[in-house]
């Protein structure tokens, strides 16, 4: 290349803009600190709630951190994408001014003319993402304009953009840091041919500083999500952190192996669970990629899954940390504009913790026309609108678990829908479980998995014939095993959906019996899950107390001497003692019986005499 393609341009070195824009960001140092914390506290409400949802459904929050994390990638990966289209368009007006500028020839006489110089510097001058600017023509002469001079690394790209473009090739190359210290910059290379009717006139290629792709990077940072950017082989682009350099290999991490695997494949996001090593630590890691395919660079963001459960302290302490510093530095300038800057943090500093605490209605009112009254009115909008996120989100949460609620009932009410003597079934079954479960003291989360369980414990009977679901009398031996599989059968209904993964044993498991005598595994004493057993007493208690088509319904009274006498044989005691609490204080309550019957029947009869499994007793064939 000649001398006019490397030497500074007299703007530049007039003008000195970019010392200037330097020296202006160094003067407000603090206001950023301030920002960052006020920032971080607004955020603190939003994880605290998290980490609520976490508790109560996990695998409802860790959809919505996967939406977060897609979102996010997709958002950069978009602004990165329309970026270079940006680039591209610049770069294709300025071929074309210069192609008009110079009739088509920029040849040795003409590369240095006033006028193609003066349109290379003032596009470099049109954006602030554009460090430098070069165009050669067909020789490998031209001129240059910009904010640095290329070094060996970047000599080296261009070189290869030239290939590129005598090749009729646009070229992206890859991340540079230019510059050391504090004036070291990311910048890439863009490039496209200069053609004029299908002849190769020379190149025209752009030096574009990333830096307004590591200002987004820092935006979507914090609270445990880490975004960085590589590329196709797995090299870092750019990151949020100053600690990952440009260059860096970034392909111990799973999440960035995955998509230099995926090659040209990934086209889509993805997002996966992962391990990162950090030192002899193993951290679990939730990390999403979205590709940019116009550069093959792919935006990445990671978060540890634990940073749920513990963000909203490290952050309280950070804030507390960051005014604390705020109101030092102050002091140390003067005490006048300690006065100035501290009485303000401190009332930022209290509504931030009132948010803290899920008062969302909390505002800052500040009488100040600095940077800090402007700093309040955005924490003000930003907390208002994270107030109208949170309803929206237990608003959602609700109807969500209505919706869920509903179908479930649904469900088994084509159950009992099935069987007009059963009608009903499910929801008394449910109504007994959990009066059971409540006398028993088991905690909430049980409750839950107990209703739903309960409502689908005869889920299976879909699946069993009309003929002996509905048969007036008693099963034959072959008709009674195919109606034990109705447990199964049910359990492996459900089974593809994960959330009802809990509820599987009460379904599957509910005519297992204490003494190993039930079905469908002939499990013993406890390794029947208690699921099973609480359901089994409120099952066997209201199949007793319902008219059959094979039997007449006994009285509550009757039922529950039949059932105390099983009890410990093939019904948990302890689930019967508490259904036996519950009905003496008149909590349930039937009426629907029509013929007594003596205590003495043949059920309880052949419920305490023993019996062989191939030999099950008119009790053990009661289609509950």
């Amino acid at each position: 290349m000649t001398s006019a393609a490397t030497s500074p341009t007299a703007s530049e070195t007039s003008e000195g803009k970019p010392s200037a824009r330097e020296s202006k960001h160094a003067r407000i140092p603090i206001l950023y600190v301030i920002l960052g914390v006020l920032l971080v506290i607004s955020i603190i409400p939003m994880y605290f709630y998290s980490a609520q949802v976490e508790a109560i459904n996990r695998d409802r929050l860790k959809t919505n951190e996967m939406l977060l994390q897609n979102t996010v990638t997709w958002s950069l990966a978009d602004d990165l994408a329309q970026h270079e289209r940006s680039q591209r368009m610049m770069l294709a007006n300025l071929s074309s001014a210069i192609q008009v500028a110079s009739g088509g020839d920029i040849g040795e006489k003409n590369i240095e003319s006033p006028e193609l110089r003066a349109l290379l510097e003032n596009f470099v001058s049109s954006s602030d993402e554009i460090a430098y600017a070069t165009l050669l023509n067909s020789e490998a002469k031209g001129i240059s304009a910009g904010r640095i001079a290329p070094d060996a690394f970047l000599q080296r790209e261009l070189e290869h953009a030239y290939t590129a473009a005598r090749d009729g090739r646009v070229y992206n190359g890859q991340a540079l840091v230019e510059g050391e210290g504090k004036n070291a910059r990311t910048v890439f290379l863009v490039s496209a041919p200069v053609q004029y009717e299908q002849r190769f006139l020379g190149m025209i290629a752009s030096v574009v500083d990333l830096q307004f792709l590591i200002r987004r990077l820092r935006e979507v940072s914090g609270g445990g999500l880490t975004p960085y950017v590589v590329d196709s082989q797995g090299r870092l682009v750019a990151a949020a952190n100053p600690e990952f350099a440009t260059g860096q290999d970034m392909k111990n991490l799973e999440i960035v192996r995955t998509f230099v695997d995926g090659g040209n494949k990934a086209q889509l996001a993805e997002t996966r669970e992962f391990n990162m090593s950090s030192g002899s630590e193993k951290i679990e890691m939730l990390g999403t990629y979205s590709p940019v395919q116009s550069l093959n660079w792919a935006v990445v963001v990671q978060k540890p899954r634990r940073d749920a459960y513990r963000g909203v302290y490290e952050m309280q302490r950070t804030a507390r940390l960051l005014a604390l510093l705020a109101v030092l530095l102050s002091i140390g300038v003067s005490i006048f504009a300690a006065r100035r800057i501290t009485n303000p943090l401190s009332v930022l500093t209290e509504s931030s913790r009132a948010i803290a605490k899920g008062d969302f209605s909390q505002r800052v009112h500040l009488m100040s026309r600095t940077e800090i009254g402007e700093l309040a009115q955005t924490f003000n909008t930003m907390s208002e609108e994270l107030e109208h996120f949170v309803e929206d989100l237990k608003r959602a949460a609700e109807e969500n678990r209505a919706l869920f609620m509903g179908s479930i009932q649904m469900l088994a009410g084509a159950v009992d829908e099935k069987d007009p003597y059963t009608r009903g079934h499910s929801d008394r079954v449910t109504r007994y479980s959990l009066l059971i479960a409540k006398e028993l003291g088991l905690p909430a989360s049980f409750m839950e998995t107990l209703q739903i369980s309960a409502q689908l414990h005869d889920v299976g009977k879909i699946g069993i014939e009309d003929h002996i679901l509905k048969k007036p009398g008693s099963l034959t031996e072959e008709e009674f095993e195919v109606m034990k599989t109705h447990t199964t059968k049910g359990a492996n209904i459900l089974r593809p959906v994960p959330q009802l993964a809990e509820m599987l044993p009460g379904i599957e498991l509910h005519h297992e019996a204490l003494d190993g005598r039930g079905y469908p595994y002939g499990l013993k004493g406890e390794q029947i899950p208690l699921l099973a057993r609480v359901i089994a007493v409120a099952d066997t208690f209201d199949a007793l107390t319902t008219n059959r088509p094979y039997q007449q319904a006994h009285t509550p009274e009757q039922a529950l001497e039949i059932i105390r006498s099983i009890a410990g044989k093939r019904l948990d005691p302890k689930a019967v003692d508490a259904l036996m609490a519950v009905y003496e204080r008149g909590e349930i309550r039937i009426q629907r019986f029509t013929i007594k019957r003596p205590v003495s029947s043949a059920p309880a009869a052949a419920a305490a005499a023993p019996a062989p499994p191939a030999q099950p007793t008119p009790l053990e064939r009661t289609r509950v």
